[in-house]
């Protein structure tokens, strides 16, 4: 970051947002806050720099007095915790440029409308005399409500400790005072690895261990998430340090990002718990899983082995470890499903075709069809079957091959009366990427045709459906399941579209329609007439069209009509 200057503008912001998002935090929750508040500055002096200019315009103007201002402050802390025995090394500095930011972006404020823009230091000798300052302080100046924190009774996970405090100063200017022990100082300055400067040679305690889990949960998701973006996302939720602290029913501090759920509470016990989870007690009361846990909650999982987890349990997680575990498990228990509802798919098509194929789990030919179709065994090959991505047909096309059969076909007319209902009812006119001859069937949400832009969403058993890009059902869909899909449709396909027509209740209204429709060369398969009190005719109907250019001809035809209020598809 000390170098980003000499790199284009561009590559400036790139590498400063990069930096904010990741290294910045990171270095705080390794408790190197020295290192963050310098990253955050560079990083704001890159992104910002009209409103960095602006704020070390403001520091620097009231520099003087504000340092006349610390010095009086440090010299009254010090001089008063003297008074009771209590020797306090107190340091004053102005706040990181950053944090100043962060505040006005907060508050909707200009720099110098940011009045807290300095903060005290108290560093004493022990823990006892942490508190004690504390009591000295606040009889000397009026405390800000609600801005108290205890991090030495709750430290951090990156074992930070220090005591926070927000008071009124001398001449009503606001002051963030910090307190700790020079052990606390020393971890607060130099990060985590201070803290072994004062265990060397003692034997690391069980808590000195959990703060350090946060580090190995960094590893887990790496491991466990393929998705680099869902990696990245993940580090950031855990990065942040918008916590809240609960406790189990044994006394066990848990810390979780804000909004937390009991279902997060109960994964990181262990994934079992999670699995099965039903329900929670927070303070001895009955509460969904739905409920955010708040700081002080005193929070008891409730399982039963029928519970388990479901899509909706992603929305409600907020740790990537209770998240990545809930996928997992959805994970596995599709496929399963999907490995029974393909092999009983192939059975079935395997009794039609009078197959002799026993156990088809184990049955060598299956497993050579598996791999000539680039699977890894016969269960990858039924979950793809019962997912819907590979068809029984086509698999059984292969059995037959190699076990010396011919094809049967249907000659003559049959053949192309099936030819015929197969254009309508299946999905010919579609290319999947990368997959041959699947299941494919067109929504009857939105009816999509050549010329629109379309997605393929899997079901399992029934292969792909064809959606319009827009649909509705589609934007809210499971984007897991869908695929890329395209149109490779031929002259003598043709789709079915569904229109709505509103027109004045006159005489010869539907003959017109239905002349236009039919010079148009579509073929009407269904229509629903009916008569509102007000004297207006509402007709739907479903043709038969080629592409979308075709259903848009037929459209502005009808609109053309003096009777017709209003033409839309459906």
């Amino acid at each position: 970051m000390s170098t980003l200057g000499y790199h284009k503008p561009g590559r400036q912001r790139q590498i400063a947002q990069e930096t904010l998002d990741i290294y910045a935090p990171l270095a705080g929750r390794m408790g190197i806050y020295w290192m963050k508040s310098r990253l955050e500055d560079l990083c704001l002096y890159y992104l910002e720099p009209a409103i960095y200019n602006r704020i070390k315009e403001e520091i620097a103007r009231k520099r003087g007095e504000r340092e006349k201002f610390i010095k009086e402050v440090r010299e009254t802390i010090a001089s008063k915790l003297s008074e009771h025995g209590i020797q306090a090394h107190v340091k004053g500095r102005h706040k990181h440029f950053y944090s100043i930011y962060q505040k006005m972006r907060e508050q909707n404020l200009a720099p110098n409308q940011v009045y807290d823009v300095v903060a005290f230091r108290v560093i004493v000798n022990t823990i006892k005399e942490c508190y004690e300052a504390l009591g000295h302080i606040h009889a000397m100046w009026k405390p800000v409500p609600q801005r108290f924190k205890d991090y030495i009774s709750l430290p951090k996970t990156n074992m930070y400790q220090s005591l926070h405090t927000t008071v009124v100063g001398p001449i009503g200017e606001i002051m963030e005072i910090q307190i700790r022990t020079w052990e606390m100082d020393a971890v607060a300055e130099q990060g985590i690895a201070a803290h072994w400067k004062y265990k060397e040679g003692v034997r690391a305690k069980e808590s000195d261990e959990k703060q350090f889990a946060w580090l190995r949960q960094l590893l887990e998701y790496q491991q466990s998430l393929k998705d680099p973006v869902e990696f990245l996302e993940s580090v950031r939720v855990d990065l942040f340090p918008n916590e809240v602290y609960v406790f189990t029913p044994k006394g066990e501090v848990k810390e979780f990002p804000k909004g937390a759920t009991p279902i997060d509470f109960a994964y990181s016990i262990h994934s079992e718990v999670g699995h099965h989870c039903m329900g929670a007690k927070v303070n001895g009361r009955m509460v969904s899983l739905k409920y955010q846990l708040e700081t002080g909650d005193i929070v008891e999982i409730i399982t039963s082995p029928k519970a388990h987890p479901s899509k909706d349990w992603l929305e409600l997680a907020k740790t990537p470890r209770a998240r990545t575990k809930i996928r997992q498990w959805i994970n596995r228990q599709e496929r399963q499903e999907s490995i029974a509802l393909g092999k009983a798919i192939l059975e079935r098509e395997v009794a039609e075709a009078k197959l002799n194929l026993p156990n088809p789990s184990k049955n060598e030919t299956l497993k050579e069809v598996a791999k000539e179709l680039s699977y890894q065994g016969v269960d990858d090959l039924l979950a793809q079957i019962g997912f819907g991505k590979v068809s029984p047909k086509q698999v059984i096309g292969r059995l037959k091959s190699r076990l010396g059969l011919r094809e049967e076909r249907t000659p003559g007319f049959v053949s192309k009366l099936v030819h015929k209902l197969k254009r309508r009812k299946d999905g010919h006119g579609i290319q999947v990427r990368g997959v041959g001859d699947m299941l494919i069937r067109f929504a009857n949400c939105c009816h999509p045709l050549p010329g629109e832009e379309v997605v393929g969403y899997i079901t399992r058993g029934r292969g792909i459906t064809v959606h319009h890009k827009g649909c509705k059902q589609i934007l809210s869909a499971d984007p897991d399941r869908i695929v890329e899909i395209s149109w490779n449709a031929s002259d003598e396909e043709v789709y079915l579209a569904k229109l709505r027509i509103t027109s004045l209740d006159k005489k010869g209204i539907l003959a017109e329609i239905s002349s236009i429709i039919a010079k148009k060369d579509a073929n009407i398969i269904q229509a629903e007439i009916k008569t509102t009190s007000d004297k207006k005719g509402i007709a739907s109907f479903t043709v038969e069209v080629k592409d979308y250019s075709h259903l848009r001809q037929i459209i502005d035809e009808l609109k053309r009509l003096k009777n017709i209020l209003m033409v839309e598809r459906i």
